[in-house]
């Protein structure tokens, strides 16, 4: 078990090297303007306020618009909504309006009350797509969070982006990594230390069951899956010596795809095609992204900016990893590059700024910031110049997917 936790820092170490507080770069664009009007008669009071907060917020992270106050007389569209409750199950009924004329109805149904959040979520994407705006397919996905609640103790909980649904689905021992398994979200992977030997999961929503994957000496991770859902590239170290795997669920063959006497994790596929992966890398002697291509174990850098540069995720061709700055001791910033042109983009500036995930447009990148003693979900709307936080109050994070 020691091996194990001493890998398991190794692995960490590379991704170390209420209201949301919106930083907006972008100030002289001129967004239409929208209020948010609601005509719903609930009891609840707190969830009346809940709602209503987290659509405007919605709105606002969506880029799309300017939010102005109800009594405002200069306004492009209204967004109109009832919102009625009958025990566990909320009914929704919203309207744009533009120009006093009714542009849309839509109504909604969520039978969980709990995942109240997600019905607003889903609600405000959808308006966006009938207004023919930039689209947030990914604003009503969840998000996976690993996070510790004591000595050799983790739980996977899920959540919205705005972490104000939160629920625990494992718990009990050391469970870490989630991953999403597929792009319906309904089911992920997870490591557990099982029976004196990490273990790889699949767990599944829709029936509450895990399922045991592999299990490896050393570590295993999923660190991430191709689109069609059946290849998992993994992290493995069977003898204490971390390199990437790619596991085919189908055929259950193992490949291994590095060979380095140093350590290689967190490969991530890249490319249309997903014919090459990236992965992070000691073999400059500090943490690098390299890449090579799937059946070829010549790996090639790809980022010549930074000597820190580890917790990659990718999009299409479209890479965005974290990069410790140098003479800035303890500063970590997001960057954004493309393996088809040689144009680096910072996307974050000042503090730690770690574990930066795509979302499942590639229009948005979902990381962890940490200040001081405290720490935030952030949002970075890559095509907006917006990013936006979000308190985090789930414990100490340990990883997160998207």
């Amino acid at each position: 078990m020691k091996k194990f936790f001493l890998l398991f820092f190794i692995f960490l170490a590379f991704a170390w090297a209420e209201d949301p507080v919106i930083d907006v770069i972008n100030k002289g664009v001129v967004l239409p303007k929208i209020i948010v009007k609601d005509t719903s008669n609930l009891n609840d009071a707190n969830l009346k306020r809940s709602f209503y907060n987290i659509l405007v917020n919605d709105l606002k992270v969506s880029s799309n618009f300017e939010v102005v106050s109800e009594g405002s007389e200069n306004f492009n569209y209204t967004f109109e909504y009832d919102l009625a409750r009958n025990g566990n199950t909320l009914s929704l009924n919203v309207r744009i309006k533009a120009g006093g004329e009714q542009k849309s109805s839509q109504n909604y149904t969520l039978n969980n009350i709990e995942q109240y959040p997600f019905l607003a979520h889903k609600s405000v994407k959808e308006s966006v797509n009938f207004l023919a705006l930039a689209p947030v397919e990914w604003m009503d996905h969840k998000i996976l969070i690993a996070r510790t609640n004591g000595p050799k103790q983790s739980q996977i909980i899920m959540a919205d982006y705005t972490l104000t649904y939160q629920k625990v689905i494992i718990s009990g021992g050391l469970n870490l990594f989630p991953k999403w398994a597929n792009e319906e979200q309904s089911a992920f992977y997870y490591t557990a230390y099982d029976h004196e030997m990490p273990t790889l999961y699949r767990y599944d929503l829709k029936t509450n069951q895990a399922s045991k994957i592999l299990s490896s000496g050393g570590m295993v991770v999923a660190s991430d899956v191709n689109k069609n859902g059946d290849k998992i590239l993994i992290t493995m170290a069977p003898q204490d010596q971390p390199d990437v795997y790619l596991y085919d669920l189908n055929s259950k063959n193992l490949t291994k795809m590095t060979n380095y006497s140093g350590i290689d994790v967190n490969a991530n596929f890249i490319g249309e095609d997903e014919s090459k992966v990236v992965f992070v890398s000691d073999r400059l002697g500090y943490p690098n992204i390299f890449m090579q291509n799937i059946g070829n174990t010549n790996a090639e850098q790809v980022v010549f900016h930074g000597k820190n540069n580890s917790a990659v995720s990718t999009y299409k061709d479209f890479l965005v990893y974290s990069s410790r700055e140098s003479n800035q001791a303890g500063v970590f910033n997001i960057y954004l590059m493309s393996i088809k042109s040689d144009d680096i983009r910072q996307l974050s500036a000042n503090g730690k700024n770690l574990f930066p995930r795509f979302s499942s447009d590639g229009g948005s990148i979902v990381f962890i910031k940490y200040l001081g003693a405290q720490s935030a979900l952030g949002v970075i709307r890559v095509n907006a110049n917006k990013t936006f936080y979000f308190p985090l109050k789930v414990g100490k994070i340990q990883s997160i997917d998207w």
